[in-house]
C-alpha cells in the first residue's frame, strides 16, 4: 500500500477526517486515511454529546448527504433531547447525550466497512509538493505515500502545547504527543498560520458524587435521532444532572489566578467566546454570585463524569480544593483534570469554497485547522473536503452548498469570507434563512444533491421521495377538510382562542397561536386520518401550513440575493485601480479574492457603497 498512489489521502482521524476519508471513499476515490494512534478514531475529546442549537441541524445535513455522524451518534445515544422546543421550528435542535467508547466504537467499525479505505498508522510530518500541487505526504518514519490530493484535518495537533497551571506539556490531547513539521513548511511556501486555544473540563469520578443535591435532567419522554435511516431508538436513557457553583468555589478559584496560564500572560491566543473556562466567566461575569454545571455520564457502564461548564486550566490543586464546594461534589474523587491546550490553525481566508487552499493545488483544509469549534462543525467541513478532493482528481465539478441550502453552506461562507481569529461556532443566529434550514427538513434540501453526486444511496433518496408525498397528501386533506363551529369551538376553548361562528377549514384553524396538529386531532374525523401518518410526515406538514407565508417570503429574499450570486467578479480582478472604493474594501477584497458580488457583500468593512461601486465598474 505504500508504494501505491492515493486518490485521497487524509491527515488525522478526528471528526473531520472520518467524514472526509468515508466521503472520498464512498464516491469511489481509492483514499488513506493516516492518523496517529488507530486507537482514537474518532474520539470524543471534549464532552461526550452530538448536536445542539445549529449544530443539530449540521448532524441532520451530514446524515442527509450520506455522511456517517448522524448514524454513529444514533448507535451511542445515552440520551436524546430536542431543545428550544418552546420556540419556533427554525430554533429546534436536536442533542445526544453519547457513550463515548462506543461512539469511537462505532466510528471505527464504519470506516472499516467502507469500501475503497486504507489505513496508516503514523505521524505525518511533510508534505511532498511539486510547482505548487501537493503529490503526497512524507511520515515520522520517513515513509513516502503519494496521492492526487490530500487533505489535513489535524485539529488541535499542530504544535499543539497544553497547560495546566504553570505546568506546560507537549500534546495534541492529554496523553497523545503533538504533531510538528507541517505548520512550518506552509509557513515557508507563503501560508499565514496563527494560534488558538480551548479547554476542557476535569473528569472525575461518578461514584464519589452524591446525586440528590443536584436537579435530574431527563432525556425526551419520546426520544427521536438524528438519522434519517433506519437507526435505533432509544428505549432508555441515562440522566444528566444540572448544579451550581456559588460564591465561595468562586473565590478559591481567584486565588489561582496568578497560577493561571490565561491570566499571567503564558497563554495569549485566544479561546473560544461561547464556551468559556470557568476562571474566564468567573472573571468577565465579576457580577453572577453562581455558574451552571451540567453533569454527564461518559457512557452506559463507566463512572466517569464530564463536568461541563467548569472547563479550566488552573491549577490542578486549585481545581479540586474549588470543585469540593460544588453542592454533591463534597468528596469528589478526578480522574483528571481539566487543562487548555494551544494549536496552530490557518485563518481561512486561505482557502476557496471547496476548502482547497489557494496556494496550493488538491491540498485542502477542513475542522480546527480552519480555526473551528466543535465536533459538528468540524464533521461538516470534513464532508465537503472529501467529496471535493474526489470530485477534483476525477475531473468533475466543484461542491458547494449555499448560505440558503445548508448550515454547513452558511459556516463554510463565514469563514472563507469572513475569517476568524476566535474559534468559529456555529449559531442559528447565524443564518439569515434558518427558516428553510430547519433539522426536520434537511433530507428534503440535500437527500437529492448526495444522491447525484453520487454519495446518497437510491434507498434514501425514496424514503425522502415518500416523505414529501406524504407530507404533501396530509397538507391537502388539512386545507380541503372543513370543521363546524360546534366542533372546534370547544378545542378553541381550551387554548384560549376566539370562538368561531362559521365553518373554517382545518388548516385555517391550525395557523392559530397555541394551536398544533396534536390538538386538532381531538376532532375524531381529523384523528382518523392523521393518526395514519409517521411522525415525521406530520411535523412537516404542520410546520408547511403553519409558516407558509414565512417561508415564502424567505425564497423571496433568497431569489433576491442569488441574482448578486450569478454576477461573477474575474479572478484577477484589480481592485486598487477602482479609486471610488474605499481603502479597507480594497484591501479586504484583495485579500479574500470573493468570486460572485454577493459574496463580497458578506466581507467585513465592505460597505453597500463600495458594491454599487463595483456594479457600475462590472457594466451592471
Amino acid at each position: 500500500m505504500i508504494n501505491e498512489i492515493y486518490d485521497v489521502i487524509v491527515v488525522g482521524a478526528g471528526h473531520a477526517g472520518c467524514e472526509a476519508a468515508a466521503a472520498a471513499a464512498n464516491l469511489g476515490s481509492k483514499t488513506l486515511l493516516v492518523t496517529m494512534n488507530m486507537q482514537t478514531i474518532g474520539q470524543m475529546s471534549c464532552n461526550p454529546a452530538m448536536g445542539g442549537i445549529a449544530k443539530g441541524q449540521i448532524v441532520r445535513e451530514i446524515d442527509a448527504m450520506g455522511g456517517y455522524s448522524g448514524i454513529v451518534a444514533d448507535k451511542s445515544a445515552i440520551q436524546f433531547k430536542m431543545l428550544n422546543l418552546s420556540k419556533g421550528p427554525a430554533m429546534w435542535s436536536p442533542r445526544t447525550q453519547n457513550d463515548r467508547m462506543l461512539f469511537a466504537e462505532e466510528w471505527r467499525l464504519a470506516l472499516e466497512n467502507t469500501p475503497n479505505l486504507d489505513f496508516f498508522q503514523d505521524m505525518v510530518k511533510q508534505l511532498i509538493i511539486e510547482n505548487n500541487k501537493v503529490t503526497g505526504v512524507v511520515t515520522s518514519l520517513g515513509i513516502e505515500i503519494k496521492a492526487k490530493s490530500v487533505v489535513l484535518t489535524n485539529g488541535t495537533f499542530l504544535n499543539g502545547l497544553i497547560h495546566v497551571g504553570d505546568k506546560q506539556l507537549g500534546g495534541g490531547r492529554m496523553g497523545e504527543p503533538r504533531a510538528f513539521g507541517i505548520t512550518e513548511q506552509l509557513v515557508s511556501l507563503g501560508f499565514e498560520a496563527g494560534r488558538m486555544k480551548t479547554g476542557t473540563p476535569p473528569r472525575v469520578d461518578g461514584r464519589s458524587l452524591d446525586y440528590s443535591k443536584m436537579e435530574e435532567q431527563k432525556g425526551d419522554e419520546n426520544p427521536q435521532k438524528f438519522s434519517y435511516l433506519d437507526t435505533p431508538k432509544l428505549t432508555k436513557q441515562l440522566s444528566c444532572h444540572i448544579v451550581y457553583t456559588n460564591e465561595t468555589v468562586h473565590d478559591i478559584l481567584r486565588e489561582g489566578f496568578d497560577r493561571s496560564p490565561m491570566f499571567n500572560g503564558t497563554i495569549q491566543s485566544l479561546g473560544p467566546r461561547y464556551c468559556p473556562s470557568i476562571e474566564d466567566k468567573i472573571n468577565r461575569f465579576a457580577e453572577r454570585n453562581r455558574h451552571q454545571l451540567f453533569v454527564e455520564p461518559e457512557g452506559w457502564k463507566t463512572v466517569e463524569i464530564y463536568v461541563n461548564g467548569f472547563s479550566s486550566s488552573l491549577p490542578e490543586d486549585v481545581q479540586i480544593k474549588a470543585m469540593k464546594h460544588i453542592p454533591g461534589f463534597e468528596n469528589v474523587k478526578v480522574f483528571r483534570p481539566g487543562y487548555a491546550i494551544e494549536y496552530d490553525y490557518f485563518p481561512p481566508t486561505q482557502l476557496n469554497h471547496t476548502l482547497e487552499t489557494k496556494l496550493v493545488e488538491n491540498l485542502y483544509f477542513a475542522g480546527q485547522i480552519n480555526g473551528t469549534t466543535g465536533y459538528e462543525e468540524a464533521a461538516g467541513q470534513g464532508l465537503i473536503a472529501g467529496i471535493n478532493a474526489h470530485n477534483k482528481v476525477h475531473d468533475k465539478g466543484e461542491f458547494i452548498l449555499n448560505r440558503d441550502e445548508a448550515y454547513i453552506g452558511v459556516l463554510i461562507d463565514d469563514l472563507i469570507t469572513k475569517g476568524t481569529e476566535e474559534p468559529y461556532r456555529m449559531f442559528t443566529s447565524r443564518a439569515e434563512y434558518r427558516l428553510l434550514l430547519r433539522q426536520d427538513n434537511a433530507d428534503i434540501r440535500l437527500t437529492e444533491k448526495a444522491y447525484n453526486l453520487g454519495l446518497a444511496k437510491e434507498d434514501r433518496l425514496r424514503k425522502v421521495e415518500e416523505k414529501i408525498t406524504k407530507s404533501d397528501e396530509l397538507e391537502t386533506f388539512l386545507r380541503e377538510t372543513s370543521l363546524k363551529p360546534g366542533i372546534i369551538n370547544p378545542i378553541l376553548e381550551t387554548i384560549e382562542s376566539s370562538p368561531v361562528d362559521q365553518a373554517y377549514r382545518a388548516a385555517q384553524i391550525l395557523t392559530r397561536p397555541n394551536m398544533t396538529l396534536e390538538r386538532l386531532e381531538a376532532v375524531e374525523a381529523i384523528k382518523e386520518i392523521t393518526s395514519t401518518y409517521a411522525d415525521e410526515v406530520r411535523e412537516q406538514a404542520e410546520i408547511n401550513i403553519k409558516y407558509k407565508g414565512y417561508i415564502e417570503k424567505e425564497k423571496e429574499n433568497v431569489a433576491k440575493l442569488n441574482r448578486l450570486e450569478t454576477i461573477r467578479i474575474p479572478e484577477d480582478f484589480d481592485y486598487s485601480k477602482i479609486t471610488s472604493l474605499s481603502a479597507e474594501a480594497k484591501q479586504k477584497m484583495g485579500k479574500v479574492k470573493p468570486k460572485t458580488i454577493a459574496q463580497a457583500g458578506r466581507i467585513s468593512g465592505v460597505s453597500p457603497a463600495d458594491i454599487n461601486v463595483l456594479l457600475i465598474y462590472l457594466g451592471r
